[in-house]
């Protein structure tokens, strides 16, 4: 894409807004987006630009003169930016105060703190000889909160072994969990 045109259009948005607003260009070459990455934009920018490339990028020199930083979602090619924009917009929108109804939708959720998020499970209590497991019926917070540690915990080092090497714990019953004594 040529540099003329993006930078003319980047120029009319940038002075509507009266100032030079934080400019993304979605590239395979860019940092790949994580839920930290997500928290710092919406932390740190009112607004932002979201510059998309088809099939061979853009003009290096647009990049050079208004791009703040580059952003991939992975270790892949698409033929545009688009998917990868909508993306950045969700993860980053979903954090804004007011888009949804309490902070713990997303505080409670995977990557937040560094750990995949517990199993979820639903009505009815039996599908396909299946079980919920017991501790979520029992209605004792304090040990379902327990369990979805446990499980997080679980589920991090069986299927994301980099995050859980990333990972310190110091709380025994993490420790537990950990070593063994109580994957229930």
């Amino acid at each position: 894409m040529l540099a003329q045109p993006l930078y003319d259009c980047w120029k009319h948005i940038c002075s509507e807004a009266g100032r030079s607003i934080h400019t993304i260009y979605m590239s395979p070459c860019g940092t790949v987006l994580t839920q930290a990455i997500a928290r710092r934009l919406q932390a740190e920018h009112d607004r932002l630009i979201i510059v998309c490339g088809r099939y061979e990028g853009i003009d290096e020199r647009f990049v050079e003169e208004c791009v703040n930083e580059e952003i991939s979602i992975g270790d892949y090619v698409l033929t545009g930016g688009e998917i990868p924009a909508m993306a950045l917009t969700d993860a980053v929108c979903r954090l804004v105060p007011g888009v949804l109804p309490d902070e713990e939708c997303f505080t409670d959720e995977s990557h937040w703190d560094g750990m995949l998020e517990h199993p979820q499970y639903t009505r009815p209590e039996i599908w396909h000889d299946r079980r919920v497991p017991e501790v979520l019926l029992s209605g004792h917070h304090e040990n379902i909160n327990k369990w979805r540690r446990a499980q997080s915990i679980i589920r991090t080092r069986d299927r994301r072994p980099d995050m859980f090497e990333a990972m310190t714990f110091t709380d025994k019953n993490d420790l537990k969990v950990i070593f063994g004594q109580d994957n229930k």
